[in-house]
């Protein structure tokens, strides 16, 4: 897997801090990581973007951002309200393959959901990863509606002919409510893919140095980490009621 794809079921669900997560568990385990931004959105040119937040996370990554824009606006839009040349998927899939010729792990995180565009003709991360034969790895949220974006995510990445390679909960509670710990039995159910890890509430302000240590203990093995999916199952999911006879 020389090249993982990264994308999240919506804006807001941890997509950032879990590309961080599986480039510190990569790291951990002696593997070269580079950190790949095709757009990053909202941001002046001095300001530092979600690649720049990997790094400093994760620690050692090499990061490169293709294109940058200064409203916090899907890339498509943002680079035709600024007048500026969007990026297409052919140059990301161009700049990924580069950074693989000289790294063991590539981290291809798009911004937002699948199906955000990046440029006028409609090309999107899920181009960008058909173009590279790339796994992609979901990123949901935990609490209420997260089944229905993850299971449309998936459907989405099929139909496609791509491979979701699991689902990561991006910001797992310190207190779960009734639906986050249902969901933990049912996103693998839905999506038809494996949990693959559960970042804790916060992750993202921990000191880079704890979040370093702990950054194997949240993602599975598939991802370089030691995070055991069926003692979190067992710990942190609603038990199973029986239906009550008629």
């Amino acid at each position: 897997m020389p090249v993982l794809v990264i994308t999240g079921t919506g804006t807001e669900v941890g997509k950032t801090v879990t590309t961080a997560a599986v480039a510190a568990a990569a790291l951990a385990a002696g593997r070269t990581v580079a950190v790949l931004k095709p757009a990053q959105t909202g941001l002046r040119p001095d300001e530092r973007g979600d690649a720049d937040e990997v790094a400093r996370l994760a620690g050692g990554v090499t990061t490169a951002e293709l294109a940058r824009y200064p409203e916090p606006l899907a890339p498509a839009t943002a680079a035709r309200r600024a007048a500026m040349t969007p990026v297409h998927p052919h140059e990301v899939a161009e700049a990924a393959q580069k950074l693989a010729t000289e790294h063991d792990l590539v981290l291809v995180e798009g911004a937002g959901g699948l199906l955000v565009r990046f440029d006028a003709e409609g090309g999107t991360l899920a181009d960008v990863a058909r173009l590279l034969g790339a796994p992609v790895l979901v990123v949901a949220s935990a609490g209420l509606g997260t089944l229905n974006t993850a299971e449309l995510t998936a459907r989405e990445l099929r139909s496609q002919g791509l491979d979701p390679l699991g689902v990561v909960i991006g910001s797992w509670p310190t207190t779960p409510d009734l639906a986050s710990r249902c969901n933990v039995a049912d996103l693998p159910e839905v999506s038809g893919a494996p949990l693959l890890g559960a970042l804790p509430e916060g992750a993202g302000a921990w000191s880079p140095a704890d979040f370093r240590a702990a950054a194997p203990s949240w993602v599975a093995g598939r991802l370089d980490g030691v995070w055991d999916a069926e003692a979190f199952r067992e710990r942190e999911a609603a038990p199973a009621r029986d239906a009550e006879p008629a």
